[in-house]
């Protein structure tokens, strides 16, 4: 069991790993999809924030209709009392209090619109300011990598052609080589032509009694004979 156990926790690691080399050699693309997709919702939050400030202003305006229709109520109110119209100034009380209601209503809406607003109008120059300076270190990073690649590029083909240069200085030492070894034999052979053809004249001269040939012991011995006496 124990063996499983560190047979699925080494696949899992495999797995990470491979996980990670992919998000390694994925890295500007998944960090140019995180951007795009920062944008998007950047567009969604304008978009978010239009429809807010559309409804405060709805409701800016809802409000004013219903200031004014309290206040011809108030009036008309008045004018019932004034005619001593007790029943009719009380209806239109009660009017004007339904009227008082939806306005409290709509201004506790429209305060929270504008509050809405006002956090979502930070947010969003927050998010616009984040992602314009994340796309500055994008192209920072983007030509960074550029840089680099041909860096690596050049150092590879400076790798390369010194490992060729490398093999040619090898080649060429092995031609010399070979070549003095053939010179060498060359001059080894013309040396003994040489000897051979000078030993050959010598014994020529021999045979024709024309070189003096080494003297025997026995010429040897009288020679050293007469010398003494």
């Amino acid at each position: 069991m124990n063996i499983w156990a560190k047979m699925m926790t080494a696949l899992r690691g495999g797995i990470n790993e491979a996980g990670e080399a992919v998000v390694d050699t994925q890295a500007l693309r998944i960090l140019d999809q995180e951007v795009r997709d920062a944008a998007e919702e950047l567009k969604q939050s304008r978009d978010s924030l239009a429809e807010i400030i559309a409804r405060a202003k709805l409701s800016e305006e809802k409000i004013s209709n219903l200031r004014a229709e309290i206040k011809k109520n108030e009036d008309y109110a008045r004018q019932a009392l004034a005619k001593d119209e007790q029943a009719l100034a009380l209806e239109v009380a009660g009017k004007i209090a339904d009227l008082e209601v939806q306005l409290k209503l709509e201004n506790e809406a429209a305060d929270g619109y504008r509050k809405s607003a006002d956090q979502l109008r930070t947010a969003t120059k927050q998010a616009e300011a984040n992602i314009k300076r994340i796309k500055h270190q994008v192209d920072t990073v983007k030509a960074t990598e550029n840089v680099q690649r041909a860096q690596a590029a050049v150092a590879e083909r400076h790798s390369g052609s010194n490992s060729r240069l490398r093999t040619a200085m090898d080649s060429l030492q092995r031609i010399k080589e070979k070549q003095a070894l053939t010179a060498a034999q060359i001059a080894a052979a013309g040396e003994m032509a040489a000897e051979t053809s000078e030993q050959s004249l010598t014994e020529r001269l021999e045979d024709a009694g024309i070189a003096a040939t080494g003297q025997s012991a026995d010429e040897i011995l009288k020679r050293l004979q007469s010398t003494d006496s």
